[in-house]
């Protein structure tokens, strides 16, 4: 009997549930359904919890209305609402969503379910979901990943395996500044040090992580593609190494770019945030109202917590520069501290609290593209996330980098040491440091730094233009999804 084929094909996009996964994987669905032309369904599957943030705080209900061949549907987590799923309790909220996702993303894929109404034809999950390529096997359904973690980072993961072998990885706190010798391209560039966090002895989920991290490694290998937020020409050896391993690599970021250049083309079309938190917009005046990059924005992303120590050693190094700065107070960021406004003020020594208030603006959360992308903004004070990397890289601003876990570690160093576009403070929280790297960024090597970021700027921009590399690395990704509908 002749097989008959869907019409149209459908794929399933499934985030992990953090802000920086779910932003950069919905500007990719956005991307694939303008790409299609609107040949291309998609279901873009999350939890309860993200899924009414995003309602709340992006208007995401309405917005994608727009589109109608998308579909935002979630499922519930089994975690309490008042869970923070992140910080240090991030792995309690992954092993609770791939308890209640992999059976469910089973259910989707092989039988009918109240999530879709079309047959799946391609899964596209984030790097960190290793089950779904053997419930995508299962189901005879092509599994492309979008890993939202740097590159750099990536290629580390697959070079894990060696590392163990030849004894550098974990390592010993002493053995932290020695070079690496088993990741091809990057010799003489890391150090121990620049490794994830959880290659270090010490580190209390060491051994778990690595074995995740070795056994995704391997998985990998056996997806029909990989997607990644950035573009050929910033990391063009390093692609060269991936597609060592994986023939089908599509390099179509910067995505929130790439979705502008996209939207631009379409005038019925408005490009949006997807913020899981309000966005306070009240900076934008007092921004307005300063000098051309003279203000250095502070920020450590949506997973990142500090101490109340650290926080001071910042606050007294921003202070003491003289430099106008921008601090983003993240609810829940700063252990041990009551997010109460009035409670928060009153933790903090009194004369420090007027010298900020003198010399900066201190704020809960804020659209930051739209930030970076201010005049005033000079520098970026961050945790090196990928995401903040690349909106930073987009927008020309030099980056000071305070690196916590994950691909931060690696990202501080590629700022640092490969693009040169700024400072790497990693492993230190030191108010005479911050003052001296800040008036580095902000006064000393002002001009050298931002003549090097502009020039990455410009060539993110041509990346994304009409036969650039990452627009024709997207069209060629919406092409392959086309033929998997053929080939079932």
């Amino acid at each position: 009997m002749e097989q008959i084929l869907p019409k149209i094909p459908h794929v399933l996009i499934f985030p992990l549930p953090i802000q920086g996964a779910v932003n950069s994987m919905l500007k990719l669905a956005e991307l694939i359904l303008l790409a299609s032309n609107g040949q291309i369904h998609i279901t873009f599957l999350t939890t309860e919890h993200v899924h009414h943030r995003l309602k709340l705080h992006a208007k995401a209900a309405t917005r994608f209305n727009a589109y109608p061949g998308f579909s935002l549907q979630s499922f519930t987590d089994g975690l309490p609402e008042d869970h923070p799923r992140g910080g240090d309790k991030f792995m309690e909220m992954l092993d609770a969503v791939e308890a209640v996702s992999c059976p469910l993303i089973r259910e989707v894929l092989v039988r009918d379910s109240k999530f879709v109404e079309k047959p799946i034809t391609c899964m596209i999950p984030d790097g960190l979901f290793d089950f779904a390529l053997d419930v995508g096997k299962e189901a005879g359904i092509p599994v492309i990943y979008f890993d939202t973690i740097s590159p750099s980072c990536l290629w580390v993961y697959l070079c894990l395996p060696k590392l163990i072998e030849a004894g550098e990885v974990p390592f010993q706190e002493n053995d932290d500044f020695e070079a690496l010798v088993n990741v091809p391209g990057m010799e003489g560039l890391l150090r121990r040090r620049d490794l994830p966090d959880f290659c270090r002895a010490n580190n209390h989920t060491s051994n778990v992580m690595i074995q995740r991290i070795s056994k995704q490694a391997k998985q990998f290998s056996k997806a029909s593609g990989f997607i990644l937020n950035t573009f050929e020409e910033l990391e063009v050896p390093l692609l060269s190494n991936i597609r060592s391993h994986f023939p089908s690599v599509y390099a179509i970021g910067p995505v929130h770019l790439h979705l502008k250049e996209r939207i631009s083309q379409n005038t019925t079309l408005s490009y949006n945030l997807n913020s899981l938190w309000h966005e306070d917009r009240r900076c934008l005046e007092w921004l307005d109202q300063q000098p051309l990059k003279s203000v250095v924005f502070c920020s450590f992303g949506t997973q990142v917590c500090t101490t109340k120590e650290n926080l001071m050693e910042f606050w007294i190094g921003l202070v003491n520069s003289g430099i106008r700065f921008l601090w983003v107070k993240r609810p829940q960021s700063v252990i041990g501290m009551d997010d109460n406004v009035l409670n928060w003020d009153e933790q903090i020594p009194s004369g420090l609290l007027k010298s900020v208030k003198q010399n900066g603006y201190v704020i809960d959360w804020v659209p930051q593209e739209e930030i970076l992308g201010h005049s005033s903004i000079g520098g970026f004070l961050t945790h090196s996330g990928w995401n903040s990397t690349m909106e930073s890289i987009v927008a020309g601003v030099p980056m000071i980098c305070w690196p916590r876990y994950v691909d931060q570690l690696v990202i501080s160093r590629h700022v640092s040491h490969v693009w040169k576009v700024g400072l790497d403070m990693k492993d230190v929280c030191d108010n005479i440091i911050i003052e001296n790297m800040v008036r580095e960024i902000m006064d000393k090597r002002k001009n050298e730094f931002l003549q090097k970021s502009y020039a990455l700027a410009n060539l993110a921009t041509q990346s994304v233009k009409k036969n650039g590399s990452s627009y024709c690395s997207l069209d060629k990704l919406v092409d392959d999804i086309m033929s998997f509908r053929l080939a079932m």
